[in-house]
């Protein structure tokens, strides 16, 4: 059966929705980068100092590697034991701290510490900016799913919104030449003169 174009059959059509100038301006113009950098070097400051801490942490990284993730995780278990409705930890979540994690504490400890120091890197350099900004999410989710708040629900937040600003969000840092060498090109937006 043929429709005319006009009829409202789009199947096997792309189409292209514009972006509202908000979005254009926070996610694709470089005119916002300023506003990505503040974030930027707040959330890499953040993950940074915690993992600096961890890295000079015996309990972490030393001779005693595993010891201060197995606190953290019990901890996190005895919330899910604890139970009820509003339990802080849900016992999916729960079964994989205590059987995937916690045998492993020793190199998950590693791989928090170090994880935590290359995402703070990551964004106060603006280098992967967005890779960045996605495992710094990753590791707020985990430990927003352990029962710990801190400061996890706004550095998620802030992540997210790095994430989806990931082609200007490091504009002003390391992105603004890896990328293109990446295969990820800016270009200039053409006006009514050029």
């Amino acid at each position: 059966m043929n429709q005319s174009p006009g009829s409202g059959n789009l199947y096997g059509k792309e189409i292209i929705v514009p972006e509202n100038p908000v979005s254009r301006f926070l996610f694709s113009s470089t005119r916002s980068a300023w506003i990505w950098l503040i974030i930027r070097l707040y959330v890499g400051y953040e993950w940074l100092s915690a993992g600096w801490e961890k890295v000079n942490s015996e309990a972490w990284v030393g001779s005693k590697a595993g010891a201060g993730l197995t606190g953290f995780l019990q901890g996190a278990l005895a919330k899910a034991e604890a139970g009820g409705e509003h339990a802080d930890v849900t016992g999916w979540y729960a079964s994989f701290l205590r059987e995937f994690v916690l045998p492993n504490a020793k190199v998950f400890s590693y791989l928090v510490a170090f994880g935590e120091v290359l995402v703070g890197i990551g964004l106060i350099v603006g280098l992967l900016t967005g890779i960045a900004a996605f495992f710094g999410g990753v590791m707020n989710v985990s430990y927003l799913f352990a029962g710990t708040l801190s400061t996890n629900p706004i550095l998620f937040v802030l992540a997210t919104w790095l994430v989806m600003a990931w082609k200007v969000a490091g504009w002003y840092g390391l992105d603004r030449w890896a990328l293109p060498k990446l295969g990820t090109p800016w270009r200039r937006r053409l006006t009514d003169r050029d």
